[in-house]
């Protein structure tokens, strides 16, 4: 029996910016720790994401022991952001998320001048007020940071592969960072993760809850930030339905109250 196990973890601090792999992540119930608890807004509240903003995925955020950020371009010198723990809530248009806390001028003013428009920073402090939206397979208790769908998102290096053997330009072999995973297996056939209703990583059981439906930010190539029709193109033709295009499952933590981790190399059963 082929050997399923976890050959990569990324945490995405803010998000929209680029991620960083890690070896090991403690798992609570809205995700991964430091795993998109922050978020970038215009003045009226409204997200901002690298959909429209692909200048975001250039940008980095590395959390801090305290909880606080430090924020990199790869030109200047990091910018420390303290956690904004006693400001006042402003309103913000995240689903189920009324309102978050604003992070200070100074962090407002440098993604402002590397967006060129007027944007801030936004911290979620109570992930466990946001709920999973039942019409993506959450239930009752069930929460989520400010990711789009799901607590994390699992995609197979198996599946890539087929999707990179479909494609049919003469491009490079796809970046599975472009799928923003937080999880990344291999060993199983491709695509064998839609068929999934629970999953095993290490010691720690999720529940799937639903396949992701990809947007055009798959479409930006994570270094260049050049926009393609790939891989949106290849999966309308083979991955198709209902309109929308699936490449990954989101997964929903089980815990049961002691501390659980996930670590590359952890087994994975199903």
């Amino acid at each position: 029996m082929t050997r399923v196990q976890v050959t990569r973890l990324r945490l995405y601090p803010i998000k929209s910016f680029a991620g960083g792999d890690v070896r090991s992540a403690r798992v609570q119930p809205w995700g991964l720790e430091g795993d998109r608890r922050w978020a970038v807004v215009d003045p009226d509240g409204e997200p901002v994401t690298a959909r429209e903003a692909n200048g975001l995925l250039a940008l980095t955020a590395d959390v801090l022991a305290d909880g606080g950020l430090l924020l990199g371009d790869g030109r200047s010198d990091p910018l420390r952001v303290d956690l904004p723990a006693d400001a006042a809530p402003v309103p913000v248009g995240y689903s189920r998320q009324g309102t978050a806390l604003p992070a200070g001028d100074e962090s407002a003013e440098w993604l402002t001048a590397r967006l060129g428009r007027d944007v801030r920073l936004v911290w979620q402090p109570d992930p466990a007020a946001r709920t999973v939206n039942p019409a993506h397979g959450g239930l009752p208790g069930d929460h989520v940071s400010l990711a789009d769908v799901g607590p994390l998102l699992l995609t197979s290096e198996t599946s890539l592969a087929q999707l990179d053997r479909w494609t049919e330009d003469d491009t490079a072999p796809l970046d599975m960072v472009r799928f923003r995973p937080n999880v990344v297996v291999d060993g199983e056939a491709p695509f064998a993760e839609d068929d999934w209703s629970s999953v095993r990583l290490g010691e720690t059981a999720f529940r799937v809850a639903g396949r992701c439906d990809r947007c055009v930010m798959t479409t930006i190539d994570p270094v260049s930030l050049a926009r393609g029709k790939e891989p949106i193109r290849t999966l309308a033709k083979h991955r198709k339905k209902d309109g929308k295009t699936y490449f990954g499952v989101w997964l929903v933590p089980v815990l049961d109250g002691r501390p659980a981790v996930v670590a590359v190399g952890d087994d994975v059963s199903v």
